[in-house]
């Protein structure tokens, strides 16, 4: 068996949570063992998330990412990124991918860390699907869901990321009808 490069007493440094967020979820135990995972903070699933958005932006996507962690071990359950432009998909949000690449699991005692406010979708499959609780990486750009999901039982805590904020805030400026069309769809970008 082939000993995970991250151990407990590794330092969480960019680079660690660079590989992290670009690596395959199911490959990550190759990565890094469960110690590593438990001296993982909120802030660290958000700079991953965070980083996420980074990688959709590069592609020419809206920037928003999404980790999903199983709140009492820290395991990494499912990591994905906005690819509404990438995959010509409506409905691939940053939230909506780390779900699909969680798979068919409990989310009952799991966290969502998001870089961005969830849209109304993202809010109504995060409630339905049971999450307790949502960490928020950007209210500056976008809010309006934390009070929806609330509301529906849903812990909300905001960790406002600058990284996140400027990058959000920089694709608004360069792309406003990308913008647009991921918040509200395609009959919102005016012709």
């Amino acid at each position: 068996m082939i000993k995970p490069l991250l151990e407990q007493a590794s330092p969480v440094t960019e680079a660690a949570l660079e590989a992290i967020a670009h690596m395959p979820t199911r490959s990550l135990p190759v990565l890094m063992d469960s110690s590593f995972n438990a001296n993982l903070t909120d802030a660290d699933f958000m700079r991953i998330a965070v980083r996420l958005a980074r990688k959709s932006y590069d592609e020419g996507g809206c920037p928003i990412g999404a980790v999903i962690v199983d709140s009492t071990t820290g395991e990494i359950l499912g990591k994905g990124h906005n690819t509404l432009v990438q995959e010509n998909h409506p409905y691939n949000h940053g939230e909506t991918s780390a779900i699909r690449d969680a798979g068919r699991i409990d989310f009952s005692r799991t966290t969502l860390y998001t870089s961005l406010s969830p849209c109304k979708v993202c809010a109504t499959l995060i409630s339905m699907r049971g999450f307790p609780r949502v960490v928020v990486g950007d209210v500056t750009n976008a809010s309006g869901t934390e009070t929806q999901l609330r509301d529906k039982g849903v812990q909300v805590d905001v960790l406002e990321d600058r990284q996140g904020i400027e990058l959000y805030a920089r694709f608004r400026h360069e792309k406003p009808n990308q913008d647009l069309e991921d918040w509200l769809g395609v009959s919102a970008v005016p012709q």
